[in-house]
């Protein structure tokens, strides 16, 4: 079953890392996986989410009379107590310097089509588009198909981005036929460790992979993240490359680290595993990766 219309966190406009050309990435929030190590942790919980960002709070106290249930001290230097915190959103309201964030918001249909399409010119110039992501799109079908198919029939460039944990027969009557690329992250070969990275075994992914290689195999191109310590390493890339030649796979993506996320996890209050790397790869750790894909006769896309 799709669930209710999501949540929006974040529409980024001149995108140009989410797809060809240059592109609106609309990101929806929920997931269905817990990685260790997600780029975007407030896309995770489908609800609204409050964040606080320390370099803009000026101490006023005004956020600390607003809570109703006293979850915002200014001697907490992670402002609320998540514990007490109803997400009801009345310190971001009164908050002078945007220190506190409200996360997340609903748009119709009809809105987001009009904000996307502002920048028609720049898609149609550059050969770009429009792109989903999250949080797992595909949690949310039909908005997913009401949102493209205006798109497609302007003749955009549509696409998505997707963990791969779908049920395939409603991705392929309702969203597949809308799309002109399918990014699908393979983080791991083996099920038992994406089960503990992840929250989820792999095998509904590989198999979705499957079923989009054979029913629109242009459209494909899994993605690796290349997460230090995880899923940069030897052998699971060895592994994915493999698996990858035997499917018939040309071409792929490499997704190199970036710690950045750090402080999204922080501003949320969430934890971040203490084995993640700070650090940024180095070169030659992203062309070692490369390297093994190159050997396995695959374009790095």
């Amino acid at each position: 079953m799709t669930a209710a219309a999501p949540l929006i966190f974040d529409i980024r406009r001149y995108a140009l890392d989410d797809g060809p050309g240059i592109r609106s990435t609309v990101f929806l929030k929920g997931c269905n996986l817990r990685c260790l190590w997600c780029h975007n942790p407030e896309s995770i919980d489908p609800q609204p989410e409050i964040g606080f960002y320390p370099r803009d709070c000026i101490n006023c106290g005004d956020c600390v009379e607003a809570c109703p249930v006293s979850a915002c001290q200014l001697e907490n230097p992670a402002r609320i107590d998540r514990g007490k915190c109803t997400r009801c959103g009345d310190c971001v309201k009164v908050c002078p310097g945007q220190a506190l964030r409200l996360l997340g918001c609903f748009y119709a249909v009809d809105e987001l089509l009009e904000i996307i399409i502002r920048d028609r010119m720049f898609y149609e110039v550059s050969g770009g588009g429009v792109t989903l992501s999250g949080g797992e799109p595909t949690l949310f079908m039909d908005y997913c198909a009401a949102v493209l198919g205006p798109l497609q029939d302007l003749g955009l460039h549509t696409a998505i981005q997707t963990n791969g944990l779908f049920d395939w027969r409603e991705f392929k009557e309702k969203v597949l036929p809308l799309l002109d690329l399918v990014m699908l992250d393979v983080k791991l070969a083996d099920g038992n460790l994406h089960r503990e990275y992840t929250g989820r075994d792999n095998a509904l992914v590989w198999a979705n992979l499957e079923g989009l290689l054979k029913e629109k195999p242009d459209a494909a191109l899994p993605r690796i993240p290349l997460i230090p310590g995880f899923t940069a390493t030897k052998g699971n890339l060895e592994a994915i490359s493999r698996r990858l030649q035997d499917l018939g796979v040309r071409k792929c993506a490499l997704l190199p680290y970036n710690p950045t996320w750090f402080s999204k996890a922080e501003s949320l209050g969430k934890p971040i595993d203490v084995r993640l790397s700070p650090h940024l790869m180095t070169p030659g750790e992203v062309a070692a990766c490369r390297e093994i894909f190159s050997r396995a006769e695959l374009i790095i896309h």
